[in-house]
């Protein structure tokens, strides 16, 4: 009964919730400014070879005067050298497109004379967006914190994954072990990708995060008692836990971390991540309690066979499905 609520709870919402956009097929328009010297900057960009030449955005950079002649815009790709009287902050990224925005973001990415950087998707309705001021302390607590937790909620891969690792783990205090070893895998890892002391291919990397949803899909299926995954699952997490981290890295590696506080945006995003997989794991012990309230003829029989079938192929197949994706991106 409780693992059937369970991937019930998990797997019906992130089914439905699945599209194509997970795959990451359509590229951003790219912006990149660079502040080198006292008010100096050079502003680079590149469009998506996906955007028509007649619609190629014009970017502009105002409250700044331009002091290098480049050839007038748009062009699909280019650089400019700004002077911005009293610095960055405050000054407006302006994007226009000729004709309209062809639903693509825009990801900024800012590099301040500090060392500090700061990378933001615009959506594709946000033509114009205001360089902040550099991070304080209190402002990489708040952003990267909320940042993690946004991950968490939005990784459907990392979502699914969990809830194997929940159906399988079954008791309470089985969870807990189980979620715990995932948490100290992950964590190690996605320090140690995003400080750059081991690298690895994010390619790579999400093709076995796939990989270990198949792997729990068909043990589900399979409900062999006797393996390693259901006798040990803790040994699991920490195994694909270490991907999965890596996984993690990956989305700070598209937000960039503030130089002058990065251990402290580290933290704070893996602090988010576990709050989280807390709020998931709340939510659904408190769906199995009001479960737990319906009479006994209404709930189903325990361990119902052709429910644990029926969600544990369509989390194969999902699985599957980004496996085969993923794993053609790896090799292209």
């Amino acid at each position: 009964m409780l693992r059937t609520v369970i991937l019930a709870v998990f797997i019906t919402p992130c089914l439905l919730g699945s599209h194509p956009a997970f795959a990451h097929d359509s590229r951003p328009l790219f912006i990149n400014i660079t502040e080198y010297g006292e008010g100096a900057l050079t502003l680079r960009w590149k469009t998506p070879p996906s955007v028509n030449p007649d619609n190629v955005p014009r970017i502009t950079l105002t409250g700044c005067d331009v002091t290098r002649q480049q050839p007038a815009q748009p062009r699909p790709a280019g650089s400019e050298i700004y002077s911005c009287e009293n610095g960055l902050s405050g000054k407006s990224v302006v994007i226009d497109y000729p004709l309209l925005n062809p639903s693509i973001s825009s990801l900024l990415r800012i590099e301040f004379r500090s060392g500090e950087t700061r990378s933001v998707i615009l959506d594709p309705g946000e033509a114009e967006w205001r360089v902040p001021a550099p991070e304080t302390f209190t402002g990489v607590i708040r952003d990267y914190f909320a940042l993690g937790v946004e991950h968490i909620f939005g990784g459907i891969d990392h979502l699914l994954f969990l809830a194997g690792l929940l159906y399988i783990a079954r008791t309470l205090r089985r969870i807990l072990i189980t979620v715990t070893g995932f948490t100290l895998a992950h964590s190690i890892t996605l320090f140690l990708v995003a400080l750059d002391v081991l690298r690895v291919s994010i390619p790579a990397v999400e093709t076995v995060i796939a990989l270990s949803i198949v792997m729990l899909a068909t043990e589900i299926a399979r409900n062999d008692r006797a393996t390693l995954t259901w006798r040990r699952p803790v040994l699991v997490a920490c195994g694909f836990g270490l991907v999965h981290g890596a996984g993690f890295a990956a989305a700070l590696t598209e937000t960039g971390l503030p130089q002058t506080e990065k251990i402290s945006a580290l933290l704070f995003f893996n602090l988010g991540v576990e709050a989280g997989q807390l709020l998931v794991i709340t939510a659904v012990f408190s769906g199995l309690w009001l479960v737990a309230l319906l009479p006994r003829p209404l709930l189903p029989a325990y361990d119902n066979r052709p429910l644990r079938l029926v969600f544990s192929y369509a989390l194969g197949i999902v699985s599957t499905f980004w496996f085969i994706e993923r794993f053609a991106l790896a090799f292209a």
